[in-house]
């Protein structure tokens, strides 16, 4: 990783005359009063490295009949400069051949010369930062629209589910009905069936009567006509016969009533009408059940859709640990960006700009004063161990600043203050 070794500046903005040597990783705390010219520092190195597009509008110091210099020294031994009225650019490499922007723009980090950019961006930009990093931006979004979309349709189908289970809950039931409704020609049929029996109850009596009248003439016969006794006799007896038979088979005989299925046609609509509305609630019921089926089958696939999005992270190589993305929202140790710290807003920035641009092993941040000591003492740990060089400001003049700036200078520097030393001479690099 590359990172700077030393900066030398003159009338900028603020600053008179002042030479850093930042640590090599780490954090270097430029401290001082407000309108001292601190963020001057910062402004210079984005405009060394950064070109045009970091320019100050005004860029030379007030009263200075001399236009702003700047030297910056990077670890891989080019040496970058701008001086003269327009801020010309000249760029030596170790070899000592010339070269411009373009080489500058390979290995800097447009977001190390200016974090609040990144601070400030919207979470959507912002997440898409990392998954650019990690490379699972595409199948991270398809995850993320199908468990939009599945939940989506979970969300309708619960929602007709409970509106067909209240319906259902709503609808009348009339026990001890049949399952199927009652046919009104069965019922007439059932009814004509009766009636033929009936009816053939009557033609047997009848044949009764007719029966024994024939007995009856045939005795009458009889007595009339002893002469005829043997001829009457046979009649006579095959008519006692026939009559002991029919009298017989007709003894036992009930008719049958045909009052229920009258009062069944009477009542046969309203039967049905109940029969309809079980049936109509116990189809509810199942298509609330099948609904409610449906939505937890859903719910498990939204659950193994975010399984597999974690697994998805798990395995991804993330420049912090506990840092994540859900729903297109950058999440740190499970909080959004707008419910982290300041200090864990800034570690979350430094270790996404690291990774986005891996040779450039520095970054620029300005008003530090958000950390207390401890928490600086613990982020500037943590840049030592991750190899980093971060160069900041901070409105304070503690133990905690690298350096101090005042009025324009390094204080106590005295290399900064005669023009004639040796390290550093105002306008000459």
């Amino acid at each position: 990783m590359i990172t700077i070794n030393e900066l030398q500046v003159e009338n900028l903005k603020k600053i008179k005359a002042v030479k850093l040597e930042p640590s090599a990783s780490g954090l270097t705390v430029i401290g001082g009063k407000n309108g001292q010219g601190k963020t001057s520092v910062l402004d210079a190195i984005a405009w060394a490295l950064g070109g045009e597009k970091f320019r100050p509008t005004n860029p030379k110091r007030d009263g200075s009949l001399t236009p702003p210099n700047l030297h910056v020294v990077l670890s891989n031994g080019i040496i970058v400069e701008r001086k003269g009225a327009n801020g010309s650019l000249k760029v030596i490499d170790p070899t000592g051949k010339k070269s411009g922007q373009r080489l500058l723009d390979e290995f800097i980090s447009k977001l190390a010369l200016n974090l609040p950019a990144f601070l400030h961006a919207s979470e959507a930009e912002k997440s898409k930062a990392l998954l650019q990093i990690i490379g699972v931006g595409d199948k991270l979004m398809e995850m993320d629209r199908k468990e939009e979309q599945l939940y989506n349709q979970r969300k309708e189908v619960g929602r007709i589910a409970d509106r067909k289970k209240k319906a259902a809950e709503e609808m009348p039931f009339y026990p001890n009905m049949p399952t199927e409704p009652v046919s009104v020609s069965d019922l007439l049929k059932e009814q004509q069936d009766i009636l033929a029996r009936n009816g053939e109850n009557e033609r047997k009596r009848i044949n009764v009567r007719e029966m024994q009248g024939r007995f009856m003439r045939a005795e009458s016969n009889y007595k009339a006509a002893m002469e005829a006794l043997k001829a009457a006799e046979d009649t006579l007896r095959k008519a006692r016969a026939d009559a002991e038979v029919a009298a017989k088979s007709a003894q036992d005989l009930q008719d049958e009533s045909t009052t229920e299925l009258e009062e069944n046609l009477r009542n046969v609509e309203v039967m049905n009408g109940k029969i309809r509305a079980n049936a109509a609630k116990e189809g509810a019921e199942l298509e609330a059940n099948n609904l409610q089926q449906e939505y937890e089958g859903l719910t498990e696939q939204i659950e193994s859709v975010r399984s597999d999005r974690a697994d998805l992270l798990k395995e991804a190589d993330l420049p912090l640990p506990g840092l994540s993305v859900k729903d297109g929202h950058l999440l740190y140790k499970g909080e959004p960006w707008d419910g982290m710290s300041g200090a864990e807003q800034l570690k979350v920035a430094v270790a996404i700009i690291r990774k986005l641009n891996p040779e450039c092993g520095f970054v620029l941040m300005d008003k530090l004063e958000q950390m207390d000591t401890d928490t600086l003492r613990e982020f500037g740990k943590w840049l030592e161990e991750e190899g980093l060089q971060v160069i900041a400001t901070r409105v304070s003049t503690g133990d905690e600043c690298s350096i101090i700036i005042e009025d324009g200078m390094v204080k106590d520097d005295e290399s900064a203050v005669k023009p004639q030393a040796s390290k550093f001479v105002k306008g000459v690099f």
